[in-house]
């Protein structure tokens, strides 16, 4: 094989945007079979991970926050 076909049959990278969606379904526990397929193959574990930790922190900074809204009010 060439590197040209090596490029065509290799599958393309997710963007940034696709893999914070894919992880906050993931966080839902929400995610239709085929969205999974594609996800799997596009996305590496490393964006996932990167994206988890993100998505985590995001959420508990989020709820602090609310917390300290609901308490001082």
């Amino acid at each position: 094989m060439s590197a040209a076909q090596d490029q065509a049959a290799a599958p393309r990278r997710a963007s940034t945007l696709e893999v914070a969606k894919a992880v906050l379904w993931s966080f839902l526990g929400v995610r239709k079979r085929k969205d999974y397929d594609r996800d799997s193959v596009s996305i590496s574990p490393l964006q996932i991970v990167i994206a988890g930790i993100v998505g985590g922190v995001l959420f508990v900074l989020g709820l602090v926050m609310l917390v300290r809204l609901v308490v001082a009010g």
